[in-house]
C-alpha cells in the first residue's frame, strides 16, 4: 500500500530516515567515547527501541512509570526513569518493574531523585516488596527544572541513599548537559569519593549536547529527539527536510475555499494544541504554510503556490515537534520509498502516570 492510500489524517515514519538517524547517533557516540542511552519518549514505540539497542545503545530511557511497563513487556531490561517517583500507587508498580526486570540477579531498573521524602518512599516499598532500585541523584546544573542545587546537597542524598535498604546508589544525572557544569561535578565527585560513594554513572541528557557529556567526563549520554530530527533539535520550520526528519503525517484537502486557501483534516488534534506558525514543512508544497489549526481542521495558506490544489488531494506535512505529534496517534505506517512495510502501535501513548 502506497502512503497517500492511507486513511488520514495518518502518522509515516520513512524508514530510511529512521535507520539513518538512529546508525548516524551510535557512530557519533562511539566515536566519542561515550555510551548512549536511548529516549524512548520521542516516539514511544517498543519496535523502535529495539532497533536503537541493535545499533548500540546500552539502554533506554523512559520519562514514567507506564513508559517502562510498555517497554519491560517487550523484553527491554535495562531501563532509566529520571524522574522523581512519589506515591503508593506510582511505587508498588515501580517495584514490580524492578522485579520483572531484574537481570542476573541484578537491579535493571534506575530512578533519579532529588529529595529526602522521594528516597524514603523508594526504600520503604523497595523493602516491604524485597525488590531493588538502583538510584541516581538529580543535580541542576543550570536546567532550572529538578536537581539538587549544591554538591554537598547530592553528597549528602547520595549519603542517605547508600544507608537505606533496598536501595543501590548508582551516581548522578543531570540535564541538559552544560560546559558550566564542570566546577559542580568536579566538587561533587570530590565529595563522593572521600566519602567511599559509588558513582558507576554519570548521566548528561540533550540531543545534541554528546560532546558536552564527554567532556564532562560522563560516563553516558541521554538522548532521544535524534530518531526523528536528526543529531540536533528542530528549532524553526525552516529546519524541516525530508532527509533528516522520520516523520510525516499524510492528510486530505478537504476544502478549497479560495485560490489562496486550503483546508486539511488534520489539526489540533491531529498534530498538537498550541502549534507555533507555520506549523510544519508540506513535502510536495514547500511555499505552502500552514498559519492556523482549529480542532479538525488545517488551514494553510497556498498563496505562494504555483499549484492548483483540488478536493481530495492527499499532501504530507512534516511536523515541527515530531514527537508530540506521535503521542496523538494510536498507531504508525512504517514506509519505505512510499509504500508501507509494516505498521506499529504506538504502546507508549498517553502513558503520563
Amino acid at each position: 500500500m502506497h502512503i497517500y492510500d492511507l486513511d488520514t489524517p495518518a502518522l509515516v515514519i520513512d524508514l530510511d530516515v529512521l535507520e539513518r538517524n538512529i546508525a548516524n547517533m551510535a557512530a557519533h557516540c562511539q566515536d566519542l567515547g561515550i555510551a548512549l542511552r536511548v529516549h524512548t519518549k520521542t516516539h514511544k514505540i517498543p519496535e523502535i527501541a529495539r532497533m536503537q539497542l541493535a545499533a548500540g545503545s546500552q539502554g533506554i530511557v523512559c520519562q514514567k512509570v507506564g513508559e517502562a511497563e510498555v517497554m519491560a513487556r517487550a523484553g527491554i531490561r535495562d531501563i532509566l526513569i529520571p524522574y522523581n517517583i512519589l506515591g503508593p500507587q506510582k511505587l508498588r508498580r515501580l517495584t514490580a518493574l524492578a522485579r520483572m526486570a531484574r537481570n542476573g540477579g541484578h537491579s535493571a531498573i534506575t530512578v533519579a531523585a532529588d529529595s529526602e521524602e522521594t528516597v524514603r518512599g523508594l526504600s520503604a516499598q523497595a523493602a516491604a516488596d524485597g525488590a531493588t532500585i538502583r538510584v541516581l541523584v538529580e543535580v541542576d546544573t543550570g536546567g532550572g527544572r529538578c536537581g539538587v542545587q549544591t554538591p554537598e546537597a547530592a553528597r549528602d542524598l547520595g549519603r542517605l541513599v547508600a544507608d537505606l535498604p533496598g536501595l543501590e546508589l548508582a551516581g548522578m544525572m543531570t540535564f541538559p548537559s552544560n560546559p558550566r557544569a564542570q566546577p559542580f561535578f568536579d566538587c561533587a565527585r570530590d565529595l563522593w569519593a572521600r566519602d567511599g560513594l559509588p558513582c558507576e554513572v554519570l548521566s548528561g541528557g540533550g540531543t545534541g549536547l554528546e560532546a558536552v557529556s564527554k567532556e564532562l567526563g560522563f560516563t553516558e549520554h541521554r538522548s532521544g529527539s535524534y530518531a526523528y530530527e536528526g543529531m540536533t533539535r528542530i528549532k524553526t520550520s525552516a529546519d524541516l527536510t525530508p532527509e533528516r526528519c522520520a516523520t510525516r503525517v499524510i492528510v486530505t484537502v478537504v476544502s478549497v475555499p479560495t485560490p489562496d486557501r486550503i483546508i486539511i483534516d488534520g489539526g489540533q488534534k491531529t498534530f498538537e494544541s498550541y502549534p507555533p506558525k507555520p506549523y510544519g514543512l508540506v513535502v510536495e508544497h514547500p511555499a505552502a504554510r500552514i498559519q492556523a489549526m482549529s480542532v479538525e481542521h488545517g488551514h494553510v495558506d497556498v498563496s505562494g503556490c504555483d499549484h492548483r490544489f483540488r478536493v481530495g488531494e492527499k499532501l504530507s506535512v512534516i511536523p515541527l515537534h515530531q514527537g508530540k505529534v506521535t503521542n496523538m496517534h494510536d498507531e504508525v505506517a512504517a514506509a519505505r520509498n512510499g509504500e508501507v512495510v509494516c505498521v506499529w502501535d504506538v504502546a507508549g501513548r498517553g502513558k503520563v502516570r
